[in-house]
């Protein structure tokens, strides 16, 4: 690492993403409360009204995650990492207080733009910057803290919800949001020190800091990374998250519509499922830091392993078998992949880390917002169940198709880098 000082700013991306692990499943969560809360009777419509609404916040992540890239790399990690804060907390209360579809889909949106606009934006290249010598790990780290909020809170979910005090699961990131807003006033951020130093010395932008070390990635780079994979190292993006998302968010309406179990059941398979996901980032992070496995590598098990796991729980009826397919759907999918395969994007084509973020988050963005509104349409017109049948059916094409473009990126790795990635 390099200063023991940065060792708060990494602690405040955690924490951030802690956070953010609880507001991505929130609506869906207390999916029933919340369309009660803005006036919906019929089950159907209140369901797709809250898909609706996690679209808004795809839609967010969408139009802001590029250009907050862009600015991150200008004016710095803090001054975004604590503008996103403050947003959390006031899409929080606004959730809280909500009482109409529109007002949920105006914060809902926001949401989106603080998540992805200035947290992605800013802390997923602090993390590389406060632990150089292990970015893969650092990055992956950051999934571990969403998926241990992805198991504490839908049992909480249940228990408030059981009590008769379902808000409680709001005011609990409003809180920690609040949290990390302090926090990232307080901490110290590599990039920003790096920045003020540039100043001082007279110098404006961060071009002079960053242009060497994205120099010394080229030159590594027997050849330079056609189009196709470019394309292909900011689709990942796109399809990973499609998988993810809709397992993070689906999964618990997938064991109560096609599976038979009840609410508290169906929870667990979420939380299972989150389970794989954290055995997965810690397994991870010993095979890139330590054995310093290729990122490349980590994605083409994934996407495999990923497929496997689908299709079990696609054929197989038997609830245990589910549960543990579950399970390794957290593992594979879940476990880091997303954050695994922007470092794949940063090693075929290197550039400024926020921008690069930016690019590769605005197509994950995509995901997010164009599958909760495709489960909403056909929510609408086939019902619940038979919705989230085919979503996961098409999570499994979407993984198939990751696998023959990693293929197609191991070719490529021999060819630029005079290695095989395996």
């Amino acid at each position: 690492m390099k200063d023991k000082k940065y060792i708060l700013s990494l602690l405040v991306a955690y924490l951030c993403y802690f956070t953010h692990g609880m507001q991505a499943i929130l609506l869906q969560q207390n999916k029933v409360n919340f369309f009660q809360q803005w006036g919906y009777t019929d089950e159907v419509a209140g369901a797709a009204a809250v898909s609706l609404v996690v679209t808004a916040t795809g839609f967010g992540k969408l139009l802001t995650v590029w250009i907050g890239g862009e600015i991150s790399d200008k004016i710095g990690r803090k001054i975004m990492a604590v503008t996103g804060g403050v947003l959390y907390v006031i899409c929080f209360a606004g959730l809280y207080f909500s009482s109409s579809f529109g007002m949920a889909c105006v914060f809902g949106f926001l949401m989106g733009v603080a998540t992805s606009g200035f947290w992605d934006a800013s802390l997923y290249p602090t993390v590389q910057e406060a632990a150089p010598k292990y970015p893969g790990s650092a990055l992956v780290g950051i999934k571990l803290f969403v998926s241990i909020s992805g198991i504490i809170y839908p049992l909480m979910v249940v228990y408030f919800a059981d009590m008769g005090k379902w808000k409680i699961n709001i005011l609990i990131p409003l809180v920690l949001s609040v949290v990390c807003v302090l926090a990232a006033v307080i901490a110290s951020f590599a990039y920003d020190d790096e920045l003020k130093e540039l100043k001082k010395q007279g110098k404006s932008t961060a071009k002079n800091f960053i242009d060497p070390e994205i120099e010394k990635a080229k030159a590594r780079q027997l050849i330079p990374p056609n189009k196709l994979v470019q394309l292909i190292t900011m689709l990942y993006g796109f399809l990973c998250m499609f998988i993810m998302f809709g397992a993070q968010q689906y999964t618990k309406a997938f064991g109560m519509n096609s599976r038979g179990l009840s609410e508290i059941q169906s929870a667990g398979l979420t939380s299972v499922y989150t389970v794989g996901s954290i055995i997965a980032v810690i397994f991870w992070a010993i095979m890139m830091g330590k054995l310093k496995w290729n990122p490349l590598k980590v994605v083409l098990i994934d996407s495999v392993f990923t497929a496997v796991a689908l299709a079990i729980v696609l054929v197989v009826q038997n609830v245990t078998v589910v549960y543990i397919a579950i399970a390794l759907l957290g593992f594979f999918a879940a476990g880091g992949a997303l954050q695994t395969g922007l470092g794949v994007r940063q090693l075929f084509c290197p550039g400024p880390k926020g921008r690069n973020t930016g690019i590769y988050y605005t197509f994950m963005s995509m995901a997010s917002c164009f599958l909760p509104y495709i489960v909403s349409a056909m929510t609408t017109s086939i019902g619940e169940g038979a919705a989230v049948n085919t979503m996961m059916g098409l999570l499994l094409g979407a993984a198939v198709f990751c696998i023959v473009m990693m293929l197609y990126l191991v070719g490529q790795h021999k060819k630029m880098f005079g290695e095989s990635a395996l």
